[in-house]
């Protein structure tokens, strides 16, 4: 059994959660600079089996695609010439940062934590993982 593993993608910087071997539980993983994002992926495959990308797709109010997309597209691609033995399933990723803030609150996290914005990110790809799991559990 393989992990599944979901990435909150960002201009800057990626958030990325994984599960557990038995895909039950979702935990936040790290925050990688985007330009180094393959290069990890690539990294954490060779010491753990990972079954399936998940990957955030930012959605308008309207359902139409964000701005965001046209920067997440390219990585696809790249992702799939890169590492094409695992498939890439994408998921509405909307309202996923305001989640992630306001679970850095209720857990109570002080203000100057809660601008981190990279564990902001990987809060966001960790609950973007977990909608996942709840909704193909």
């Amino acid at each position: 059994m393989g992990r599944i593993l979901a990435i909150d993608f960002g201009k800057v910087r990626t958030g990325i959660a994984v599960t557990d071997q038995l895909k039950i539980i979702a935990s936040g993983l790290t925050t990688v600079k985007t330009d180094e994002l393959i290069k990890f992926l690539k990294d954490y495959i060779v010491k753990e089996k990972v079954e399936l990308f998940l990957v955030g797709k930012p959605k308008q109010m309207n359902n139409t695609d964000s701005e965001s997309e046209a920067l997440i597209l390219p990585f696809l691609t790249k992702l799939a010439k890169e590492i094409p033995q695992i498939p890439v399933k994408r998921i509405d990723e909307r309202f996923t940062s305001k989640m992630a803030f306001q679970t850095m609150i209720d857990g109570g996290l002080k203000k100057n934590q809660r601008k981190n914005k990279a564990l902001v990110d990987e809060i966001s790809a960790t609950i973007i993982l977990q909608s996942y799991l709840y909704n193909n559990g």
